[in-house]
């Protein structure tokens, strides 16, 4: 069955919708899009870097994408530049920095287009393995620090006093953050794996009735898109990842529609709130 190219690809791209979901709404909820983005950008320097090195590709972006969260930390913390300022100083680096160390590498053929917007049609079933058992392990993480990262996303201040450390646990969200986009990257590329991270939650978000359907409904709503993308892929010979993002936002768009019966909440806080 994964003898075909195509069979991989929907089996990959809905193992990573799957894991992007969940991850995605915390994103939405916490506004955190740029930070993401920033995440992304610093995989193609991970790339580059385990090319120049000869290291495994995955772990190598896991480790850049983790040095570049710390990094935003540490640099937020002596506050000398607004967080918008540092994150898009980070992001732009690293992704110049990537393309330059690419560029020297003359030695080495990379399809750069495909980094930049994926190449799930050849994922392989190593691929596959490595996003099924990354994720499955992301999903296992998410799971067992859930309540404590989402009190940290309704109230830091409270989830502080009520000893529920947010601070360590908004590092572990880092890196479960970041370890996504490094088992995603071959699914859409370095510049819209935030898409895939915030395109599903931010569809679920009108139709969900609370956190933890949201974040079911956005896989579904994330492998829904991994699915109709491939196939116009396959139908009108467009790029698989764009496609994939294209079919997400088509999505995005019928969800805010206002279609009579569903229920819109207005987010995680307002409901922690009430209850």
């Amino acid at each position: 069955m994964l003898d075909d190219f195509f069979v991989r690809a929907l089996v990959a791209g809905i193992g990573g919708a799957a894991v992007a979901g969940p991850l995605g709404c915390f994103i939405v909820w916490r506004r955190m899009a740029y930070f993401g983005d920033t995440l992304a950008h610093a995989a193609l320097l991970g790339v580059a870097l385990s090319l120049l090195l000869e290291l495994n590709t995955t772990m190598t972006v896991f480790g850049v994408s983790v040095t570049i969260a710390l990094t935003m930390l540490g640099l937020r913390r002596t506050q000398t530049l607004s967080s918008d300022a540092l994150l898009g100083l980070l992001s732009h680096s690293a992704l110049a920095l990537g393309l330059v160390c690419l560029a020297f590498m003359t030695w080495v053929r990379v399809d750069l287009t495909g980094l930049l917007f994926g190449d799930i049609l050849a994922v392989s079933k190593t691929d596959i393995l490595t996003i099924y058992a990354g994720g499955s392990a992301v999903l296992v993480f998410l799971w067992l620090i859930w309540r404590r990262l989402f009190a940290a996303t309704v109230n830091p201040d409270l989830a502080a006093a009520e000893g529920m450390e947010p601070e360590k646990v908004n590092i572990v969200f880092m890196l479960l953050m970041a370890a996504v986009i490094a088992i995603a990257m071959k699914v859409v590329g370095v510049l819209l794996i935030t898409a895939l991270l915030i395109i599903p939650a931010a569809s679920a978000r009108r139709i969900a009735v609370g956190p933890e359907h949201m974040a079911v409904i956005a896989s579904v709503i994330g492998a829904v898109a991994v699915v109709g993308g491939l196939q116009a892929s396959l139908r009108l010979d467009t790029p698989a990842g764009p496609s994939i993002v294209v079919a997400g936002t088509i999505l995005f768009l019928v969800s805010i529609l206002p279609w009579p019966g569903l229920r819109s909440i207005s987010g995680a806080n307002e409901r922690e709130r009430k209850s």
